[in-house]
């Protein structure tokens, strides 16, 4: 390589800058969103022991699963305001400290009402962290770092389906204390989470501005950044938007169908693939723990590639159109054969529907206006993620009704290929007359 060359490839002030930020926040919000992602999806592992124990049924555990999402959808916007207000540093780290408790409260469920009662309060708890590290990238990343941020972060969840298995199914085999493996389970992946709200306190900073590890130039260039990006925004907006007015917006709507679809996907397939596992043969909890990671592994792979290949061609809604065209046709398929060619369809579909949830974010971010970026996001979440309530809680009628999830197989089939269709056509700009419109 010459001098020149290598000039040419070194990075920039605001390209170190970015790259410090990166190493600094992405790192600790993987973990903490793989922490948050076991603590919601671990009932998926201890259903038959629910059952065994303390008498939940299949309906009754399909509700109680999808109660998370209620409350987390009644609770989101707020809790991303007040994030606003007192900061990512105090907010986050409350989240985590109250979801830690409420998790760790699943042991010592008695039956359905129980049941029902901590996992709303589960959602509450939660409600405003995944929003809230969205708003924190619009904050201290440029436009086209966020969307390979985005990518990092959302491994987490596939770090975590990966993890949790064989996490789970080790815990669920420990006896004594009076005490169920599943309510050790609980406990001891409960109390990570508020072991690790200690370490967010003194590692996050709100603002870049309060960055001490960062120099003042560095500060500077951020903040100039940001900066510069929300004028351009502005150029297409009027200088006075008041956030009920773009949540008016139709594209909005579409937003929400769009993340809505893929969420439906997502918990469907999380909360039901181990219950899939344990009709291909005589496994233990660890060894379906060890098959539940196969389809997450998979998927990691699949969000990195797909990451890059819209990085380099462009066009993002293209490439989250081709994602769920990819999960619908694991889905349908996966209602062919028996549990095994089921196991290895929804490893198919997995490719799509992770790869979708990380292509979807950046559409939105480009679209809104920084100042109303936090409300509108945390909408997004909180009513595309009611895919978690309705999933869970079909499939969960559906086989004590039926004996069978077929039919809900088909149903996330054919709304993916919707929302294909509909995220292929979905604008990246508002148009200022738009909105104006809506006033």
């Amino acid at each position: 390589m010459t001098t020149a060359q290598a000039a040419g490839r070194a990075l920039s002030p605001l390209d170190r800058a970015v790259s410090r930020i990166k190493q600094r926040v992405l790192p600790l919000f993987v973990i903490m969103f793989i922490v948050n992602y076991i603590d919601r999806v671990n009932i998926g592992f201890v259903r038959t022991h629910l059952a065994a124990d303390i008498g939940i049924g299949t309906a009754a555990y399909g509700l109680g699963a999808g109660l998370f999402f209620v409350g987390y959808a009644i609770f989101e916007v707020p809790s991303n305001m007040l994030l606003q207000k007192y900061g990512a540093k105090a907010w986050l780290t409350r989240i985590m400290l109250t979801w830690g408790i409420a998790a760790t409260a699943m042991a010592f469920v008695q039956g359905e009402t129980s049941f029902y009662v901590l996992r709303f309060l589960l959602g509450v708890a939660e409600a405003g962290f995944f929003p809230g590290v969205i708003y924190y990238f619009t904050q201290w990343l440029p436009n086209g770092e966020r969307g390979k941020a985005m990518a990092i972060f959302l491994s987490g969840s596939a770090l975590a389906s990966i993890l949790s298995g064989p996490i789970s199914g080790a815990l669920l085999q420990i006896e004594g204390g009076g005490l169920h493996g599943w309510q050790w389970m609980f406990i001891i992946e409960g109390l990570a989470s508020v072991a690790l709200c200690g370490f967010v306190w003194f590692w996050l900073d709100s603002r870049p501005a309060d960055a001490k590890w960062l120099t003042q130039s560095e500060r500077d260039l951020i903040g100039n950044a940001i900066a510069a990006e929300q004028a351009e925004r502005e150029k297409t907006k009027p200088a006075h938007i008041s956030a009920w007015t773009l949540l008016r917006d139709s594209q909005i709507v579409i937003f929400c169908f769009i993340y809505f679809s893929i969420s439906l996907t997502i918990y469907g397939a999380t909360f039901w693939l181990p219950s899939i596992i344990r009709k291909m043969g005589a496994y233990s909890d660890f060894q379906v723990g060890l098959f539940n990671s196969i389809p997450w592994i998979i998927s990691i792979i699949a969000m990195y590639l797909f990451a890059s290949l819209a990085a380099r061609f462009k066009f993002q809604q293209a490439w989250a159109a081709a994602a769920l065209i990819i999960a619908a046709i694991g889905m349908y398929v996966s209602t062919f054969g028996g549990p095994v060619f089921a196991f290895v369809s929804i490893c198919f579909a997995a490719v799509g529907f992770k790869a979708a949830s990380s292509l979807f974010w950046p559409i939105p971010q480009s679209y809104l206006d920084a100042r109303i970026a936090a409300a509108v996001i945390a909408l997004i979440n909180s009513l595309g993620n009611l895919g978690g309530f309705v999933a869970p809680t079909t499939f969960g009628f559906l086989e004590q009704k039926t004996g069978s999830i077929q039919g809900g197989l088909y149903a996330l089939a054919a709304t993916s290929v919707v929302a294909a269709i509909v995220v292929f056509f979905a604008r990246t700009t508002a148009h200022s007359a738009a909105i104006a419109g809506n006033k």
